[in-house]
C-alpha cells in the first residue's frame, strides 16, 4: 500500500479510501447490468402489474417492463441524491464520518445479496430504496474524509482526482464482469458441498462480496482525521451569496446537476443510436465507455494542475467543451465520430469533477466539510438519475432535441460559473499557510 501512495504520490488513507469505493463500486455497478435483466426474467413476478395504469387523466401512464425497470434503476439514484444534504450534515453534527461509510456499505452490501431471495418486484424496489440510501450514508462521508485528509489546499484536487479515478475503473468494470457472471451462469457447485448457483444469484453474491470486502478495508485502515472540529451551529446549505447574488457552491451543485444529466442522456438510447449510425451494439459500449476512460485518463494529473493553476480555469474550459460535445451526439452520423465526441464529453467532465470538489472543500468551513460536499455529489447523483428519464421522453419530439437540450443547460451552468463562482486556491492556499504558522 505504501508504495502504490509513493507512485500516486497522495496520502494511504485516501489510496485505501479510494480503493474501497473501487471495490463498492464494482459492486453496485453490478446491478445497473443485473437488475434489468432480473425484472425481465421468469424470477421476478411482475405480469400481474403489466398493462394497468397509475396517474391521473392527462398524466396517467400504462406499466410496462421499460417503465418498471426504469423506476427500480432511478429509485437508487434520487433516493441516494436527496438524502445526501442530511447524512452529510449529520455527519458534520457528529463531527465524525467513519461510521457513516462503514453503516452505509453494510446497508449496499446487505441488500445486493438479498436480492437472491427476492421474487416480487417490489421487494426489489424495497432494497434497492435501502441502497440508495446507504449510498447517501456513505458518500458524503467519503468526500469528506478525502476533503480532511488534504494537509493544505494544494493537495485537495490531487486527492480528489487519485478518489475519482479509482471510483470511476470500478464504475467501469463493473457492467463488464456483471455481464459476464451472469453469461456463464448457472455455476455447479455441488463438488464443494454447495448447490447450483444461476447467473443472476452469482452477481449478486459477487457484488455483496466487494461491499463487504470494501467495509473490511474502511474498517481496518480507515479512521477519522484526527484534527476533525465539531460543525458549527448553522448547517444550512447556503443559497444566496455573501458578495454576489448567488453562493458559489450552490452554483457548483446546480451546474453539477447539468453536467451529470449531460453524459447521462446518451444511456437509453442505445436502440436509436444503434440505428441512426448503422452500427452493431458493441459500438456502442465503447462509446459509452469513452466518457469513463477519458475521466479515468485525467482525473489526477487535472486534480494536481488545478491545485498549481486554479480550480477556475479548469471549471472554465469544462463548460465550455461540455456544450458542443453533448450537442454533436444528437448530430454525428459516423460511428467514430461518436466515439471521439464522448471522449471529448468525458474530457469536459475531467475538467469539471475533482477541481469543483476541491474548490468546495476550499470554501468549506471548518467541520463542515460533509454538508458543503454533499451539494456537489447530490447534484451529480441527480443528473445522472435525471438524464436518463429526460432522454427517454425527449427523443420522441426528434433524435437531436435530448442533445439540444443538454447543451443549452450546459450552456446556463458556464453562465452561472463565469458570473458566480471566483477562484479560490490562493485564498486557500494562504489560509493553510497561516494556519501551519500557528
Amino acid at each position: 500500500m505504501g508504495s502504490l501512495s509513493q507512485i500516486l504520490d497522495t496520502d494511504r488513507r485516501v489510496i485505501v479510501l479510494a480503493l474501497a469505493r473501487m471495490v463498492g463500486a464494482v459492486g453496485n455497478s453490478f446491478l445497473i447490468v443485473v437488475l434489468p435483466l432480473y425484472v425481465a426474467s421468469d424470477l421476478i413476478e411482475i405480469d400481474p402489474l403489466l398493462g394497468t395504469r397509475v396517474g391521473v387523466g392527462a398524466a396517467s401512464v400504462t406499466v410496462t417492463e421499460p417503465l418498471l425497470i426504469g423506476i427500480v434503476l432511478s429509485l437508487f439514484g434520487f433516493l441516494n441524491s436527496f438524502s445526501q444534504p442530511w447524512t452529510g450534515r449529520l455527519s458534520d453534527r457528529l463531527a465524525t464520518r467513519r461510521p457513516f461509510v462503514l453503516g452505509g456499505i453494510l446497508l449496499l452490501g446487505t441488500a445486493s445479496g438479498l436480492y437472491t431471495l427476492a421474487s416480487s418486484y417490489w421487494i426489489l424496489v424495497v432494497l434497492r430504496a435501502v441502497q440508495g440510501f446507504g449510498a447517501a450514508l456513505t458518500i458524503p462521508a467519503t468526500v469528506a474524509l478525502v476533503n480532511e485528509y488534504a494537509g493544505s489546499a494544494d493537495q485537495r484536487g490531487g486527492n480528489f482526482g487519485v478518489f475519482n479515478t479509482f471510483r470511476l475503473i470500478g464504475f467501469g468494470f463493473g457492467p463488464v464482469l456483471a455481464g459476464l457472471v451472469v453469461d456463464n451462469g448457472p455455476y455447479d457447485l455441488t463438488a464443494v458441498g454447495l448447490p447450483v448457483v444461476n447467473g443472476f444469484d452469482a452477481a449478486f453474491a459477487a457484488a455483496c462480496a466487494g461491499a463487504y470486502l470494501s467495509f473490511v478495508l474502511v474498517y481496518l485502515l480507515v479512521h477519522d482525521a484526527a484534527d476533525a472540529a465539531e460543525a458549527g451551529d448553522d448547517l444550512s446549505i447556503r443559497v444566496r451569496g455573501e458578495d454576489r447574488l448567488l453562493d458559489p457552491v450552490f452554483v457548483l451543485g446546480v451546474a453539477t446537476v447539468a453536467m451529470g444529466l449531460c453524459i447521462a442522456l446518451f444511456a437509453t438510447l442505445q436502440t436509436q443510436v444503434n440505428l441512426r449510425l448503422g452500427q452493431p451494439p458493441v459500438w456502442f459500449g465503447v462509446q459509452f465507455s469513452a466518457v469513463t476512460i477519458a475521466n479515468v485518463a485525467l482525473q489526477v494529473p487535472v486534480g494536481r494542475a488545478s491545485d498549481r493553476i486554479g480550480r477556475r480555469p479548469f471549471l472554465l474550459a469544462g463548460f465550455v467543451l461540455l456544450v458542443p460535445t453533448t450537442l454533436l451526439q444528437g448530430v454525428v452520423v459516423s460511428s467514430v465520430t461518436m466515439t471521439l465526441v464522448r471522449l471529448g464529453q468525458g474530457v469536459a467532465v475531467a475538467f469539471v469533477f475533482a477541481p469543483s470538489l476541491a474548490l468546495a472543500g476550499d470554501l468549506a468551513r471548518e467541520g463542515e466539510s460533509g454538508t458543503t460536499l454533499s451539494v456537489l455529489t447530490m447534484g451529480f447523483g441527480l443528473g445522472v438519475a435525471l438524464g436518463p428519464l429526460a432522454s427517454g421522453w425527449l427523443v420522441g419530439f426528434g433524435f437531436i432535441v435530448p442533445f439540444a437540450v443538454g447543451a443549452v443547460l450546459a450552456l446556463v451552468a458556464l453562465a452561472m460559473v463565469i458570473t458566480q463562482v471566483e477562484e479560490t486556491l490562493s485564498t486557500a492556499a494562504g489560509s493553510s499557510g497561516a494556519a501551519a504558522d500557528d
